[in-house]
């Protein structure tokens, strides 16, 4: 067999191993984190290429249909991806990047050992895609007595892609948990303990409030800090997801009492109806 000749009967292989290659580079450029290109090239990645390469290494013959090599090809795709998942919970973490890395290994070993399969059998043995020759055998089948038959496969196909696809999102979508908010109020050291509680008037003293948005969105927020239903300060502020703000705010009472309610209240957005989280202490002030 030519050179030429060696690497055509390869072409499909080396084909999926360039875009093996592209995925790798989706993933190592953060611009295209949330890009199409990385959807475009994510879905046949989860879809069919693991599938196909490992009908490839165990079919390394040309004596399959194309219809039943396409819809094994999407079926084990669908056996593939939840065992590298399995395999992942359990050692490296399951998120997007780490199915992409397993996935890009798994076709890359799978690949070279359907390709060292495939050379070892006589070239008239050999799978290889011959394009004109899927196009005609599919017209065939379709215009035969066997159309019941090519119906049914074209049906099953369809039926597991759409599994595949489901799975696909399953995995690429965020998953979202509970939704909430941190809010803390610490004192002047940063430690949730020896609060001050008896206070001289117009005197200050140094407090701590803490906000970590776990929202999954962008939000706004507003603390009040309340004394004996009299408002002190007001602290505007907006957060990403998973940020975090801390700042040191002080406390100077403007009134004498014993038992008072020092309140510190968190709005979200624009509700101020209600407040999203509140704390409270009781402190006493005298001259």
């Amino acid at each position: 067999m030519n050179d030429t000749k060696k690497y055509i009967n390869f072409l499909d292989l080396l084909i999926i191993l360039l875009w093996v290659g592209f995925m790798l580079m989706s993933v190592a450029i953060p611009s295209l984190g949330n890009s199409p290109i990385r959807t475009f090239l994510g879905i046949p990645m989860v879809l069919f290429i693991p599938g196909y390469v490992t009908v490839a290494a165990l079919y390394p013959r040309n004596n399959l249909e194309p219809v039943v090599r396409i819809a094994l090809s999407l079926g084990l795709s669908i056996v593939v991806i939840p065992i590298l998942g399995l395999i992942l919970n359990f050692t490296f973490g399951l998120n997007l990047i780490s199915v992409i890395n397993a996935l890009c290994i798994y076709i890359i070993t799978v690949v070279f050992i359907a390709i060292n399969r495939i050379r070892k059998l006589p070239e008239d043995l050999q799978f290889s895609i011959s394009f004109n020759k899927l196009f005609r055998i599919t017209d065939i089948e379709l215009n035969s007595k066997n159309m019941a038959n090519s119906i049914l496969a074209i049906i099953l196909i369809f039926t597991i892609g759409s599994a595949a696809d489901m799975a696909y999102l399953a995995i690429t979508t965020p998953k979202i948990g509970e939704r909430f908010t941190e809010f803390y109020v610490l004192d002047g050291q940063g430690k949730a303990d020896n609060y001050p509680i008896e206070l001289k008037l117009n005197s200050s003293v140094d407090l701590m409030a803490g906000v970590v948005n776990h929202e999954y969105v962008p939000t706004n927020y507003t603390i009040q800090m309340v004394l004996d239903k009299e408002l002190l300060t007001t602290e505007k502020l907006s957060l990403n997801d998973t940020e975090k703000w801390e700042k040191k705010i002080i406390l100077n009472p403007n009134k004498e009492g014993f038992d008072m309610k020092l309140q510190f209240l968190l709005f979200k957005e624009n509700n101020f109806t209600i407040p999203y989280r509140k704390l409270y202490l009781f402190i006493n002030c005298t001259s």
